[in-house]
């Protein structure tokens, strides 16, 4: 397992202009806190202990959870990490990315916001299997905003042998063994003796808990855990043998939105000031993340017709205003694929509707297996969907 860069994305139509439109109150010198993004490349959130898995060994991860607030339905758009980075720290669609190119040349990236405001900005890649040695915190009496950068992709090479030990006779009942899916594209070699290339991947997802936590242990020897926020997040998830699948969304032809995929860990963890064992359940979107660091700052938001809003009250356990209710569906989009995702449904368009869709009922079907786009007792859901998804991609295109 390797340290790499990736890019993130997800979005949503409810109320982005209230929160983009309301006045920052910034915050005096001294009280802005330093931020620590901890960014992985590929993680799914279901093989981690906090978010349910109980074959895998995740303490440090966990950790932050019980310290902190999970979010239970954290989405990304782009089904791939290679794209999702830029989105996460610009807080732009990747509708309004694509017609700039990737990486996004000349977009206001949130370390430049910050350090315009006066944060020492570092980003550094992590290691795999051993204390993360080569990442320092930054230190001076100005705030910091530091991404750590971590790659959770196959083949998890580099990962120690005492983590590979660790899961030499593990069942791994939790990682699906489907039969490989006619529709896979890439990382196809995984699928075959796919359970010693499990056991290597929970090997690496240990390796990495482990470079979290040597990461939490910098902190609290500098004593910076009350001063510091540590965001814990992923710019996708990843399949790993569900569906019949190993990789991201572009480990199918068409590419898939599979919840595993398109669902990833997002943790809240800061001593004092986010609720300790908390979860929430409302639908949040990687684009949101820009807001949300720009009101937790005080600081302006960009004039970029930005679609995400805060949700630094329900990172922090505060209440909502009343007329301000949280959003219901968030949305993505990647090539010629579109994503509308409610609280119960989850609609997958493409070609605009030309070509196959999916919808699925995710409570009553939350592995997806089921397929009720044709179904006619769901019209009402699908053109709903159908429509929100449209007037999105209209105002957030440009």
């Amino acid at each position: 397992m390797t340290l790499s860069r990736r890019h993130f994305f997800f979005g949503s139509l409810a109320l982005p202009a209230l929160a983009a439109k309301k006045p920052a109150v910034k915050k005096p010198a001294g009280e802005q806190p330093n931020i620590l993004l901890i960014l992985v490349d590929g993680l799914p959130s279901w093989v981690l202990g906090c978010y349910g898995n109980r074959e895998v060994f995740t303490p440090n991860i966990d950790r932050l959870s019980q310290t902190g607030i999970r979010f239970l339905n954290n989405a990304v758009c782009a089904p791939v990490g290679a794209d999702n980075r830029a989105i996460l720290l610009s807080g732009r669609t990747g509708l309004q990315l694509e017609k700039k190119g990737f990486p996004p040349d000349g977009e206001t990236a949130l370390a430049k916001i910050l350090a315009g405001e006066g944060y020492a900005v570092q980003t550094a890649d992590g290691g795999a299997g051993s204390p993360a040695t080569s990442v320092e915190i930054p230190s001076g009496g100005k705030p910091f905003f530091q991404i750590v950068s971590y790659q959770f992709q196959a083949p998890y090479q580099g990962v120690a042998q005492k983590y590979q030990e660790m899961y030499a006779k593990a069942k791994l009942d939790t990682f699906d063994r489907e039969p490989v899916a006619r529709n896979a594209s890439r990382d196809k070699e995984m699928l075959t003796g796919i359970l010693a290339n499990q056991r290597q991947a929970a090997a690496a997802v240990s390796a990495l808990d482990n470079e979290v936590g040597a990461l939490w242990s910098k902190l609290r020897d500098r004593k910076l855990q009350d001063t510091t926020l540590v965001i814990f997040t992923a710019t996708c998830g990843g399949l790993l043998g569900r569906h019949g699948l190993w990789g991201a969304g572009d480990g199918s032809d068409p590419v898939n939105m599979f919840e595993e995929v398109v669902a990833p860990p997002l943790l809240w963890s800061w001593q004092g000031h986010t609720p300790a064992q908390a979860t929430r359940p409302e639908l949040v979107s990687n684009y949101d993340l820009v807001p949300t660091v720009c009101d937790l700052t005080g600081i302006d938001l960009p004039d970029k017709n930005l679609c995400g809003r805060s949700y630094l009250s329900l990172a922090t356990g505060k209440p909502l205003p009343r007329k301000q209710p949280w959003r219901t569906v968030v949305f993505g989009s990647f090539q010629s694929t579109g994503m509308a995702r409610g609280d119960r449904y989850k609609l997958v368009q493409r070609e605009g509707g030309k070509g196959p869709g999916e919808l699925y009922d995710l409570r009553m079907d939350p592995r997806e297996k089921v397929n009720q786009y044709g179904n006619p007792q769901f019209l009402t859901v699908r053109t709903g969907l159908t429509a929100d998804l449209a007037k999105w991609k209209q105002r957030y295109s440009g």
